[in-house]
């Protein structure tokens, strides 16, 4: 059974190696290297940083909010990353992770949550999908990763209790 609860920084050297994981897939991210454990911490939405651990012990994947923007009308509204261990995919831990961070993301005041997913993504696409969030357009041409434009969908789920 695998269970969410909040990051501790003793789980920092597998929450890297797991954001490795995703940027070496190539459609995960337009980061080539992961950010600092600083950066990573401290930048992100206060709070937000959760994980997920496997019946045994094992950090298996992790979730959390960033800003979209200092300006105070966005005070609500944050972008999600979901990073989920290979060994794990395809076994619901990104659902259990992004249905507990959009729980966390209310008591935390966000009303939005948007994601930004590479268009060849088809499974963090369906995984978002399945858990509320709707497709609000394509963002055509948006980066370049590694000599390659992408196409990035944005994704966003409103909160039905919080900036109503």
């Amino acid at each position: 059974m695998t269970l969410v609860r909040d990051f501790r920084p003793a789980d920092w050297p597998v929450v890297e190696a797991i954001y490795m994981e995703g940027i070496r897939t190539g459609f995960a991210t337009f980061e080539t290297s992961p950010k600092s454990e600083d950066a990573w911490t401290n930048t992100s939405v206060k709070n937000s940083q959760l994980v997920a651990e496997a019946s045994d012990g094992t950090v298996c994947g992790w979730a959390l909010l960033w800003p979209v923007s200092d300006r105070c009308a966005y005070r609500g509204v944050a972008e999600v990353s979901v990073y989920v261990a290979a060994s794990a995919r395809g076994k619901g831990v990104g659902k259990l992770l992004l249905n507990a961070l959009a729980t966390r993301s209310e008591t935390l005041g966000v009303w939005t949550m948007q994601a930004g997913i590479f268009e060849e993504n088809k499974a963090s696409i369906a995984l978002h999908e399945a858990c509320g969030f709707r497709t609000v357009g394509v963002r055509e041409r948006l980066g370049n990763l590694n000599g390659v434009w992408k196409n990035v969908m944005l994704m966003e789920k409103r909160s039905n209790t919080v900036g109503l």
